[in-house]
């Protein structure tokens, strides 16, 4: 089995505490949302996830073999309990394909109204339009944010050509794959350039880095497809000149060769980014909810990539899914060697590969990492 590295905390942001509902997804794909929160959350301080098949488990022994201190409870009356207090908000963490609630979910969702807690809603599902949520808000006096509403139409963005303004590097994360660690690993990546002294802002573009507390991005699956380069590019534009970074990161969605998921064409016409890390599972056979869909090589999504936008992909990270870490370290020496950039796994390899991406590919930037080392 992989040997994992512990993900370091970011410097929080915290000021609430909430709990994270996970009802038998958690540490698995539909529970991307509960994953990435409880690795990573400037907004909220995480102090339970309900999934009650995993109940009295510590959530980092589930997700990366290192205890955390959050646990797993059985439902929101043992989260309570454990909290010692009502948590100020309830988190909905699971992304499933449809977007929508449960009658089941439905039912845990107003009872967490009901005892006060603000809801947080990545879902397709806009809870404020429902009535029944709706009037239980009121009624108790709680806030439902639903995170994917986009602004009005007559507020949404289109492309103007103003992200030629942008000055520094650009780098998207892609995948070949949805599902497959592309937030994960440029939150790490985030994390360890700005470690380096190099300042370093990461885009969000799905609910999770929003709720994780991404200050720039937009939920760019629930956009008009009109406006989506649009907002892409204005988010960019809006993290360079409200941050002044030295990197701009920004987090990828679905695949571009994907069917199902256009997400990634609107990230790489709205970004415009100068480079790209592509994110690839090797032991994933198929498709995540796509079973007769065949993974494509990583090749030939690099090839679609720079082929579909001006742009040059500099690094491979690997998704571990499946794999024993002597096969993760057989797959870093042969996909170095067949696609001749540098190749790494963020989660259970030193940083300072994923760095080393950037670096190389962008040398301006270490003087700033040298002058932090001395």
């Amino acid at each position: 089995m992989p040997v994992f590295l512990p993900i370091k905390p970011p410097t929080a942001r915290v000021s609430s505490t909430a709990v994270v509902y996970c009802e038998a997804n958690f540490g698995d794909i539909d529970g991307k949302t509960a994953n990435g929160l409880v690795r990573h959350s400037e907004k909220y301080e995480i102090v339970s996830v309900i999934d009650s098949t995993q109940a009295g488990q510590d959530t980092g022994e589930i997700l990366v073999d290192i205890p955390n201190g959050i646990p797993v409870c059985t439902d929101l009356a043992d989260a309570i309990r454990l909290a010692g207090t009502v948590p100020d908000y309830f988190i909905f963490g699971i992304a499933p394909t449809s977007g929508l609630l449960s009658t089941a979910e439905r039912r845990v969702i107003l009872s967490a109204i009901e005892h006060g807690m603000n809801i947080v809603s990545g879902l397709h599902e806009f809870l404020n339009d429902d009535p029944t949520f709706a009037a239980a808000s009121v009624a108790h006096d709680v806030t439902i944010l639903d995170v994917r509403r986009p602004r009005d139409k007559k507020h949404l963005r289109t492309f103007s050509g103003r992200v030629s303004e942008v000055t520094c590097p650009r780098i998207a994360m892609l995948g070949t794959d949805c599902a497959i660690g592309k937030r994960t690993t440029a939150t790490i990546l985030a994390a360890a350039l700005n470690d380096r002294g190099i300042k370093t802002v990461l885009v969000g573009t799905g609910q999770t880095a929003l709720i994780q507390g991404a200050r720039y991005g937009v939920a760019l699956d629930a956009i008009p497809s009109q406006f989506c380069a649009g907002e892409m590019e204005a988010a960019v534009v809006d993290a360079f000149e409200g941050d002044h970074p030295d990197v701009i990161l920004i987090e990828g969605q679905g695949a571009l060769g994907h069917p199902a998921y256009l997400t990634s064409g609107f990230i790489l016409r709205g970004s415009q980014p100068d480079a790209v890390i592509l994110q690839h599972a090797p032991g994933r056979k198929a498709r995540v909810d796509f079973p007769s869909m065949p993974m494509p090589r990583a090749l030939s999504e690099i090839n679609l990539i720079e082929t579909f936008s001006d742009t040059r992909v500099i690094g491979l990270t690997i998704n571990h899914e499946g794999m024993t870490d002597a096969e993760v370290t057989a797959a870093i020496v042969l996909y170095e060697a067949e696609l001749e950039i540098p190749a790494t796994d963020a989660l259970t390899r030193p940083v300072d590969r994923l760095v080393e991406m950037v670096l190389l590919a962008f040398p301006e930037l270490l003087p700033k990492s040298l002058a932090i080392a001395l």
